[in-house]
């Protein structure tokens, strides 16, 4: 193909252009020898755009006899092979890209940018090695100046390899997951690599720096200008920087405490971003390089007794710690399949994520500041060779992990803390043998050099001897600016007490233990909580069929699960929230010594007559009423104590065909309303799709719209269509117990990339065009082509009339 370069601007034509690298790759499961030379033939190879997970698409792995089923003896060391890796085999995957420059890129400084490859890589431009990555969540970038040929085509080969499978504790995914382009500059001068460092002091005043070669021997002029959120200029301006006589590359200030009349702030609620331009100028006037980072003007303070104020008010950190894969869609990190999850999460009261554990892609931070999501940014697990891609030592990564990682994120608001690893006490491997302690006092500074205004910390068990009986905290919670402790929130008061500059912040807490340790906080004086696996993953099963975490508070498919709305409870407290749930069976399942076993909970009331059910009510109102068939079973006060707060346990009544209503009062008034109905025999299908266009519709009845679903489906060959398909009865009722397959086709300019429903036991593939229905429903997810147009899904099930769900892409 004939590279087309793609411009941010129109002023950056004849100065930095950035070329997408992210269509036409021919892949090949598996490594083939001679695979990175030019004359290699890939003819019988298939065609993939990235981003793409190669390992999603390889069959489930059963464990053998002699294994274990899941990971309850991980420290014996017979513990399933691959229950941590979500039951695929490991192995390696090809990528290969053809290619012809344009004429118009002779001449310039080329660079061949990589956002991620799993797990590890290695790089090859026509049969040479030009480079890799020995820690895959980490992008690079590889200069191609002298390598490119001209006139002819170029190969850029790539071999991804997922390492064996005790090198990570979870599912990875393998191969390019993230964006690849090409950034063309001038030789002469142009900004670096993540060049722009802004800050912000006192809510009003912005200071710009760069980084940028200059090779010219002349002085260079520099241009600044600084956008509202509305769009409008509120600041520009420029300086001569003369060259040093000794470094080319240099860091300096562009503009120095520029004031902002009428300042926007961004927090959670109005993320106003605010965006610099910032352009670099020959001798003669012509513009040489430009580049634009979006940023915004808040204050975040880290206090002890207080927790963490933004804006000088205190915000607690309401939020789940989750691995960074999206479901059906493996590792492939899609821009609009990230969004999604963070709209879902708002609508619950969610205002924190953190990444554990490992950085998360750019698209994620950038949404987290379009959103007002407050990231807590986390580079590594533990720090070792096994658990940081296994190929080169841990001490031979943090050098250029930490400047990579702090210069691409450091301008984003949502980030308002470092996280530099994960539970280092569970493993003594730890470089200098002191449990993280030597190896923190490294890395911090180098994280200082690159960003001064943020604190580091690492997610600990503060108690590394023994839990039970240790009375300090260990030596790393001592010297860490944030005290972060997974799960043990119960030492914050004692350890407050004893070292009273510390601040804490419960990095990981459990779901089977949920309200509890939210309500047993100090909430006015911590920093907030993260649950850990909020949301079903792959990986870390805790014991096959499951293919991975199943203790979640949403499904594997972004289907909430009835304890969501306990969780909505306390997180929107101002929002009146009743739900009713039904248990089904208790689970008390422990993970790192600590219980995580989720019961399980339904909405199902479809039973035999005179069956007893358990019922629970989740609400944040003073009391609930419960009504079967209109007649009322009674009334039940919240109870007031932090383990059962927000949970009114019901007890058993006995099961009635019909409808069984929930109403929440305050202060004697009702509130807010939920029922569960008796559902008839499924009979239709109705498809939901999220995002919408002029021709979305359904040639039956029942297509509808969520709120996000105003958004128009783009074109460009990445965004993505999530098309729920719902079960209905005669009443239009979703009916929970259908499991018919559902079979797809689609037709136009869009493909299936993922099948999906909640059931995370089940042995069906993510990929293909065939899902069951679990719980009444399943998604097919739909990535556009690069070309407009019209998109038919067709969707049936045994027993049910087919439906089309007609929708374009614009």
């Amino acid at each position: 193909m004939l590279l087309a370069v793609a411009c941010a601007t129109t002023l950056m034509a004849q100065q930095r252009a950035v070329s997408d690298l992210n269509f036409g790759w021919r892949f090949h499961a598996g490594d083939v020898k001679n695979a990175e030379q030019k004359s290699f033939s890939d003819a019988d190879w298939r065609t993939v755009n990235v981003p793409h997970d190669f390992q999603i698409e390889q069959p489930w792995v059963a464990p053998a006899a002699d294994e274990k089923a899941d990971n309850s003896d991980a420290a014996a060391n017979i513990k399933s092979r691959l229950s941590s890796r979500g039951f695929k085999e490991m192995g390696k995957g090809w990528y290969r890209l053809h290619f012809t420059p344009a004429d118009s890129l002779r001449g310039r400084r080329l660079l061949l940018q990589f956002d991620g490859i799993l797990y590890t890589a290695d790089v090859y431009l026509n049969g040479e090695r030009i480079g890799g990555t020995d820690y895959g969540y980490v992008g690079f970038e590889i200069d191609v100046t002298d390598k490119l040929k001209f006139g002819q085509e170029n190969v850029i080969a790539v071999l991804a390899d997922t390492r064996e499978p005790g090198n990570s504790r979870w599912y990875t995914g393998g191969g390019i997951f993230r964006d690849v382009r090409l950034v063309a500059t001038g030789k002469e001068l142009f900004f670096e690599r993540h060049p722009l460092y802004i800050t912000t002091r006192e809510n009003k005043f912005v200071n710009v720096s760069g980084e940028f070669t200059n090779r010219t021997r002349k002085p260079a002029k520099t241009l600044v200008k600084i956008y509202a959120p509305d769009g409008s200029l509120v600041f520009e301006g420029g300086k001569t920087i003369n060259r040093h006589r000794m470094a080319r590359t240099v860091e300096t200030a562009l503009c120095n405490e520029v004031t902002i009349a009428d300042v926007k702030l961004w927090d959670t609620e109005h993320p106003q971003l605010y965006r610099v331009v910032a352009q670099l100028f020959r001798e003669d006037g012509s513009l040489a390089d430009e580049v634009c980072s979006t940023f915004g003007i808040r204050t975040v303070e880290i206090v002890p007794n207080k927790g963490l104020l933004l804006n000088g008010k205190k915000v607690l950190l309401q939020g789940y710690a989750n691995h960074h894969t999206l479901g059906a869609l493996g590792a492939a990190a899609y821009p609009r399949a990230i969004e999604k999850r963070i709209q879902l999460m708002k609508q619950f009261g969610i205002n924190h994520i953190r990444t554990s554990h490992n950085p998360y892609s750019r698209e994620f931070i950038e949404l987290c500041d379009k959103y007002g999501i407050l990231v807590v940014d986390e580079l590594y697990d533990k720090w070792t060779r096994q658990h940081t891609g296994g190929r080169v030592g841990f001490t031979q990564l943090w050098q250029s992990d930490i400047p990579e990682w702090i210069k691409r994120d450091r301008n984003s608001p949502s980030v308002v803390l470092w996280s530099l690893g994960n539970e280092l006490q569970q493993d003594p491997n730890q470089p200098f043998n002191d449990f993280g302690v030597t190896m923190y006092r490294l890395m911090r500074p180098l994280v200082a050099r690159y960003d001064s205004t943020r604190k580091v910390t690492v997610a600990m068990h503060p108690r590394y001897r023994n839990w039970e009986t240790d009375s300090l905290p260990c030596e790393l919670a001592k010297i860490t600016d944030v005290q972060s402790y997974n799960y043990r929130y119960m030492y914050f008061p004692g350890d407050g007490h004893r070292f009273p500059w510390m601040t804490f912040y419960q990095s990981e807490a459990s779901t089977q233990a949920m309200g509890q340790n939210f309500f047993e906080m100090e909430l006015d004086k911590v920093i907030g909580l993260a649950y850990w696996g909020a949301i079903d993953y792959l990986g870390e099963s805790m014991g096959w069929p499951a293919k991975g975490w199943s203790q979640g508070v949403f499904y594997i498919d972004l289907e909430p699960k009835p304890k969501a709305y306990y969780m909505k409870s306390f997180f929107c407290p101002d929002e009146p929230v009743v739900h009713i749930a039904f248990l089904e069976s208790e689970n008390a399942e422990m993970w790192n010594g600590v219980k995580m076993g989720n019961d399980r909970m339904s909405e199902l009331w479809n039973r035999p007559e005179g069956a007893k059910v358990n019922v629970y009510i989740y609400t944040n109102g003073d009391e609930v009423e419960l009504l079967l068939n209109g007649k009322s079973l009674g009334r039940k006060e919240n109870p007031k104590g932090a383990k059962l707060r927000n949970q009114i346990r019901w007890g058993e009544i006995d099961y009635k065909a019909g409808r069984l209503e929930a109403v929440a009062y305050r202060n004697g008034k009702a509130v807010a309303r939920h029922q569960v109905e008796t559902t008839g025999e499924a009979v239709r299908l109705i498809a939901e799709p999220d995002r919408q266009s002029p021709k979305t519709k359904s040639s039956k009845k029942g297509s509808q719209f969520s709120a996000e679903s105003a958004q128009l489906w783009q074109a460009d060959g990445m965004d993505l269509q999530h098309v729920r398909i719902v079960a209905v009865d005669k009443k239009g009722r979703k009916v929970l117990t259908a499991q018919q397959e559902v079979s797809f086709k689609v037709e136009g300019n869009a493909e299936i990339v993922g099948v999906i429903n909640g059931d995370i036991t089940s042995n069906e593939m993510t990929v293909g065009t065939k899902r069951s229905l679990f719980n009444g429903c399943c998604t097919v997810i739909l990535r556009s082509t690069r070309q407009a147009g019209p998109v038919t899904l067709t969707a049936s099930a045994p027993g049910m009339k087919e439906i089309k769900l007609q929708m374009e892409t614009k």
